[in-house]
């Protein structure tokens, strides 16, 4: 079976487009771990396809059921990625990639057995990252202090070497490059 790619980094560092674009690019090679989550939807975010919305009181349920790879509390919401949406990837013949947090990326590399390999994606600094956050338009200035925050103690932690990777995201591009370089050297 193929590693599982664990990508993660603050809150607009870019994630999501540099995934999108490698999903469009190879359609058939890679899937997605929907991760669970008690928080809204935003514009545009599908049920199923970009998270699976729960109640608070379900994801509880799955936690005391031992459903999730890994799952954490982050910004007031939890968020959580199941056994089973892994297990639907490499059924498929896929990389699996999961989009999680740190605790998420702690959780997966310290308490499973995945073999997982770890990519940082890191903003070109916190001035960059706080007028991403910002310029979404869809956060509340409570949350943007929480986000910010979150990020310095993740930046701090990916500099103890925990991960395989730090793809520093300051021209989409370039970094798109590294993305495909880092998943396809296997």
């Amino acid at each position: 079976m193929t590693r599982p790619i664990v990508l993660s980094g603050p809150s607009g560092s870019g994630k999501s487009t540099l995934l999108k674009r490698l999903f469009a690019e190879f359609p058939n090679k890679f899937g997605f771990s929907v991760s669970s989550t008690t928080r809204s939807p935003r514009p545009g975010e599908i049920d199923g396809k970009d998270y699976d919305f729960i109640t608070v009181d379900r994801f509880k349920e799955m936690i005391k059921n031992k459903e999730f790879v890994e799952w954490a509390q982050f910004s007031g919401n939890y968020y959580g990625t199941t056994v089973k949406s892994v297990k639907k990837v490499a059924d498929a013949g896929k990389i699996c990639i999961l989009d999680i947090e740190m605790q998420g990326m702690k959780a997966v590399k310290f308490e499973t057995d995945l073999n997982a390999r770890f990519l940082f994606v890191a903003p070109p600094s916190m001035e960059n990252l706080e007028k991403r956050l910002r310029g979404r338009g869809t956060e509340t200035e409570e949350s943007i202090a929480k986000r910010l925050e979150t990020a310095k103690a993740e930046m701090e932690y990916a500099k103890t070497g925990a991960h395989d990777k730090i793809l520093v995201n300051d021209d989409l591009n370039k970094a798109y490059e590294e993305l495909k370089a880092f998943i396809f050297s296997e």
